[in-house]
């Protein structure tokens, strides 16, 4: 009689323990593939494809159908939602990466405060780069003269917070982090992302990217919290978006 074969699945992990740093890092990478690596290495094609100086790229999608649009938004947070399951399964939760809706007023306060510094200076260095040829003109919004244009705007702007903010900040310096990075290094890497994936944008994108990607990870290693930078995510890119259907035919490109 032959013995009973061993079973085969595995008992799960306990709360909390971590896999081990090899799988950790096979998990990160799937999400960056997922995710903002593959906008990165597109940003980069788009970057070497066309000049800089006289054209025009859209930050937002420009299909002008609503149906289209809202599809969009939604498979596009995909990757929020895979980055949530998987540290829920850990054990972790969503307080390991700084998601706990637990103390809303300090995070509001700072996402406010996170946008008056960041959305001054990067109007200041879109601008310059616009001036100097080395910035496409960006389109920050849907398509115009629809009804849905505004709330489809704002959709975008949290989503765009959301998708950055978890991915790039709260998850990536984490993970970093727990496979023994610096603290320096991961926010570096988290920065260079930011910056790499706005490239299609043309240089001064890259570093205005790079340098909000600096300040929003060394704030984020200190308060461990991701929703201020969402906060403030979302206020700059509604601010861009209103600012430019209301002064669209001010700015250089557009006059």
């Amino acid at each position: 009689m032959e013995p009973a074969s061993q079973d085969p699945i595995a008992p799960p992990r306990r709360a909390g323990e971590l896999p081990d740093r090899r799988t950790l890092a096979e998990e990160v990478l799937a999400v960056l593939l997922l995710s903002l690596l593959a906008s990165a290495v597109f940003a980069v094609i788009d970057l070497l494809s066309a000049p800089l100086k006289g054209v025009t790229v859209a930050s937002v999608d420009q299909d002008t159908q609503l149906a289209r649009q809202l599809a969009g938004i939604v498979f596009g947070l995909a990757p929020v939602y895979l980055v949530v399951h998987l540290v829920r399964r850990s054990g972790e939760g969503v307080a390991g990466i700084g998601l706990a809706w637990d103390d809303p007023r300090p995070d509001l306060a700072r996402g406010l405060a996170l946008f008056a510094i960041v959305g001054v200076g990067g109007i200041g260095v879109y601008l310059l780069a616009v001036a100097v040829g080395i910035n496409r003109f960006v389109v920050p919004v849907p398509p115009l003269h629809h009804w849905w244009t505004v709330p489809v705007l704002l959709l975008n702007a949290a989503a765009a917070a959301l998708l950055e903010e978890v991915i790039v900040l709260g998850y990536l310096i984490t993970r970093l982090r727990q496979l023994s990075w610096s603290p320096m290094a991961a926010v570096g890497t988290s920065a260079a992302l930011r910056g790499a994936y706005h490239l299609y944008q043309g240089w001064g994108g890259f570093a205005g990217n790079l340098a909000m990607g600096v300040l929003f990870g060394l704030l984020f290693v200190r308060w461990r919290r991701t929703w201020p930078f969402a906060t403030a995510h979302f206020l700059v890119d509604a601010s861009a978006g209103i600012g430019f259907i209301l002064f669209m035919h001010h700015l250089p490109g557009f006059s």
